[in-house]
């Protein structure tokens, strides 16, 4: 129990999620959704090392996603602004409350509101949890030396891959999905599960798993499924929906295709005759100028003349 996820979250106060170089989409989707629950009882960030592209827009706190760790110091820089006009920088406490103050030359203007860039540097993490990937090329950040002291937690559907010197906890196992997975450490945590972070495990696992065509599919997914859909998630992949013109005639049951005859043409003919020289008769067939659409006829039924009397009477031989 002591490597257990929820043990390892509960001692940890600051949590740093890791989406690997070229993430897929159930990979976001799985980390997003950790940092969407962890957020309100812990300091979480997530981050990846190349700016998300449009495919992934329609996760829920894709926005969330920075591209430079830092949250341990403040960094104040003037944009566009000439350092050697700043004569000095001083600061002091006034109730309490720090105060920095920037003295420019004498002559030349301060820097102005717009022109002040604030941003962090530095990361100090207690836990730092790997999202996919296979080995440690997936992760270039966690060589570096602030990352050192941080616990190590690996989460995916196959193992990875780090140097000799690195530790890690492995929650790893084989599922249709990385966001699978998720949605059971998220269980073991005792966290409810949201409306937005139920959406977003769904698309991870459909998009995954091929609408749960997979093979990786299991019993245990769609049970999974049920759960997120009880708890609201919404089933948002894009499927086309087929439309009545798109199936060949006769396939949707109870329509009824006609066939339409188009209007036949005739032209009459008038038959004239002209004397030969020879004393026989010539007879020439001249069209009509007057061209008439006729509409076909509806076909006719052979029907019993006796049918359109009424009453009926049926009457049948006795069976004794």
């Amino acid at each position: 129990m002591e490597n257990s996820f929820k043990n390892i979250i509960d001692q940890s106060k600051s949590i740093l999620i890791l989406l690997p170089t070229k993430p897929y989409f159930d990979q976001v989707a799985g980390g997003l959704s950790i940092y969407l629950s962890l957020r309100e009882t812990k300091d979480v960030q997530i981050y990846a090392p190349a700016p998300m592209t449009v495919e992934f827009n329609r996760l829920i706190g894709v926005n969330r996603i920075v591209q430079e760790l830092g949250n341990k110091n403040l960094v104040i820089r003037f944009v566009d602004y000439k350092a050697n006009d700043i004569e000095r920088v001083s600061y002091d406490i006034e109730d309490g409350q720090f105060r920095l103050s920037v003295i420019p030359k004498q002559s030349i203007t301060p820097p102005s509101k717009d022109q002040v860039d604030l941003s962090y540097s530095g990361v100090t993490v207690d836990m730092v949890i790997l999202v996919g990937g296979t080995n440690e090329s997936h992760f270039p950040v966690i060589s570096s030396k602030e990352l050192g002291g941080a616990n190590l937690v690996h989460i995916g559907t196959r193992d990875i891959s780090l140097s000799s010197h690195k530790s890690y906890i492995s929650f790893s196992r084989p599922a249709s999905s990385v966001s699978e997975v998720v949605a059971g450490l998220i269980k073991e945590i005792g966290i409810s599960i949201n409306e937005d972070t139920a959406t977003n495990i769904l698309m991870g696992i459909e998009d995954a798993s091929g609408n749960f065509t997979n093979t990786a599919v299991t019993a245990e997914t769609f049970a999974v499924v049920a759960e997120l859909m009880r708890a609201g998630g919404r089933r948002t992949s894009a499927q086309p929906i087929p439309q009545r013109e798109s199936f060949p005639p006769g396939a949707i049951p109870g329509m009824q295709y006609r066939m339409q005859t188009p209007p036949q043409t005739y032209q009459p003919v008038q038959r004239t005759t002209q004397q030969a020289g020879s004393g026989q008769t010539q007879v020439h067939d001249q069209p009509d100028e007057k061209i008439v659409e006729v509409e076909p006829e509806a076909k006719k039924e052979n029907t019993p003349s006796d049918w359109l009397s009424a009453p009926k009477i049926y009457k049948g031989d006795s069976i004794s």
